[in-house]
């Protein structure tokens, strides 16, 4: 029986993964949480090639949560180390690729280095425009969405902004995503089905995709059932099958 194949003129133009399993991965194998960390970047170098050769024009991976600050230390330290480790190797690949990287959230928080890091892999890759890539790093939607609630009304207090003026476009043009399109197609590994605090606003209309699979198992063939799952389906946006038809 043949397998189904991507359409690619039916493609998310935002893809965003939820990258959950590396720990239980680790358990598995009677090894460290940390194992499965590092050797969840390996899903991470296939994901972002593939989708980059798919023609996908945004991805979005939630690397880091506000949340995980409260992890044992060991491991915040270890994951902040593997983020400056990562960055650094995988600098070719975004430059071969035609890679632009940015991030999302409050990287004020993160470590010197890892700033540092990130600043420089941003500013190297700036005018990369075959795929963005979008780095989740000390992200929470809450927090997100808090920060434009701020913005939004210093603006009204200023009286820059009139109150009945304030629309979907005022709120998305104050989210750390105000660059991206609205995200299509959601996928979260491990088999947990909740959205983490992960883009509450963006992912209002978008598809979800869960799958088994611990994230360093992740491969190719899986990014490609989650898409083809996402390409047979009817997205009404509120219309019926009829209006979309």
């Amino acid at each position: 029986m043949n397998q189904p194949t991507i359409n690619t003129e039916n493609l998310p133009k935002h893809l965003a993964i939820i990258m959950d399993g590396n720990g239980r991965w680790a358990k598995q194998k009677g090894m460290l949480r940390v194992f499965g960390h590092e050797n969840g970047t390996k899903a991470v170098r296939e994901t972002v090639e593939s989708c980059a050769r798919l023609g996908i024009a945004n991805l979005t991976l939630y690397a880091f949560s506000t949340e995980n600050w409260n992890r044992p230390k060991m491991e915040v330290d270890t994951l902040m180390k593997l983020l400056v480790s990562s960055l650094k190797k995988e600098l070719p690949t975004l430059q071969e690729n035609n890679i632009k990287l940015i991030t999302i959230g409050n990287t004020s928080q993160l470590p010197d280095s890892a700033r540092k890091q990130l600043a420089e892999v941003t500013e190297l890759t700036k005018t990369n425009n075959r795929m963005t890539l979008t780095l989740a790093l000390s992200y929470g939607s809450r927090e997100e969405i808090i920060s434009a609630v701020k913005a939004i009304s210093e603006k009204v207090k200023d009286n820059t902004l009139a109150a009945e003026d304030i629309n979907e476009s005022t709120i998305n043009n104050h989210l750390y995503t105000h660059s991206l399109p609205d995200v299509d197609l959601v996928i979260r590994t491990s088999g947990e089905q909740r959205i983490s605090n992960f883009l509450l606003w963006q992912i209002a209309y978008a598809e979800f995709y869960f799958t088994d699979v611990l994230w360093p198992d992740f491969r190719e063939k899986d990014l490609h059932e989650a898409i083809i799952s996402y390409q047979k389906r009817e997205r009404r946006f509120g219309k019926t099958s009829e209006q979309i038809q």
